[in-house]
C-alpha cells in the first residue's frame, strides 16, 4: 500500500498515511499483492490521488482463505474469556487512537471530521459489546414438544466468514461484522469496498497489537 502520498486538505496531516504498513494483511503478516494491480484511493474533497493499495487477485483470496482456515480450529477452541479479552483490548486500541482513525476517514471518505469521530466511536461500541458477549454464549437444554427426550441445542462456530463492507461508514461496518464474528469463534476475511480501504487497513494493525492471532482476521482489497 502506497502511502508516502497525502492530501493536501488542510485540515490533514500526513502522518495518517504514513503510519501504515504495505500490502494485503493475510495470515497475521502484511504481504504484496501477487499481479502488479494497484486500486487508488481518492480524497473527495480535493480529487487527488492520496495512495494505491494492492488489487488481490485470485491467487490473494486462496491464500486468505487458507490462512483463515488454518487458524479456524485454535481459534475456535480458544476460551470464550479469551476471546471476550482479545475484543475488549480492539476496544481499547480504537478508542485510544480515534482520533487518527476519525481523520482517516475524512480523508478518504469526505465525511465532515466531527461525523467521522462520531462513526469511530459507533464502531468501537461493537468491540465492546461483543466482548460482554462473547461469555455469554451458551445453548439451550429442553423438552421436546411430543414429550418423552429432551432436546440439547449447542452453538457452534461457522467457520470462515467473508466480510464485504461499504464505503460510507469503512470502520463501524467492518467492526460490526468483525466483532460477533470473533466472539463466536469464527474467522474472517475482510474486503472493504475500494474506495475507503485504508480505515479497513488501520483497523487491521488494531487487530494485530490486541492480540488476534494470525489468520483469525484477513484484510484484502
Amino acid at each position: 500500500m502506497n502511502l508516502n502520498q497525502h492530501s493536501s486538505h488542510p485540515d490533514h496531516d500526513p502522518f495518517e498515511l504514513s503510519a501504515f504498513s504495505r500490502g494485503l494483511y493475510i495470515g497475521g503478516a502484511w504481504r504484496p499483492a501477487a499481479g502488479e494491480g494497484r486500486i487508488e484511493v481518492i480524497d473527495p474533497s480535493t480529487e487527488a490521488v492520496i495512495a494505491a493499495v494492492p488489487d488481490a487477485t485470485l491467487a490473494d483470496a486462496a491464500a486468505a482463505v487458507e490462512a483463515a482456515a488454518s487458524a479456524a480450529e485454535s481459534w475456535r477452541e480458544t476460551p470464550p474469556r479469551k476471546r471476550s479479552e482479545v475484543l475488549r483490548r480492539c476496544f481499547e486500541l480504537m478508542v485510544e487512537r480515534s482520533e487518527t482513525i476519525a481523520r482517516l476517514i475524512s480523508l478518504e471518505n469526505g465525511k465532515a471530521l466531527r461525523d467521522a469521530r462520531g462513526e469511530v466511536a459507533y464502531a468501537a461500541e461493537f468491540f465492546r459489546w461483543n466482548a460482554e458477549e462473547a461469555v455469554r454464549i451458551s445453548g439451550e437444554f429442553g423438552l421436546a414438544p411430543a414429550g418423552g427426550n429432551r432436546i440439547v441445542v449447542d452453538y457452534q462456530p461457522i467457520g470462515i466468514c467473508v466480510l464485504i463492507t461499504p464505503w460510507n461508514f469503512p470502520a463501524a461496518m467492518a467492526t460490526r461484522k468483525i466483532a460477533p464474528a470473533l466472539a463466536a469463534g469464527c474467522t474472517v476475511i475482510l474486503k472493504p469496498a475500494s474506495e475507503t480501504p485504508l480505515t479497513a487497513y488501520a483497523l487491521g494493525a488494531l487487530y494485530e497489537e490486541a492480540g488476534v492471532p494470525p489468520g483469525v482476521v484477513n484484510v484484502m482489497t
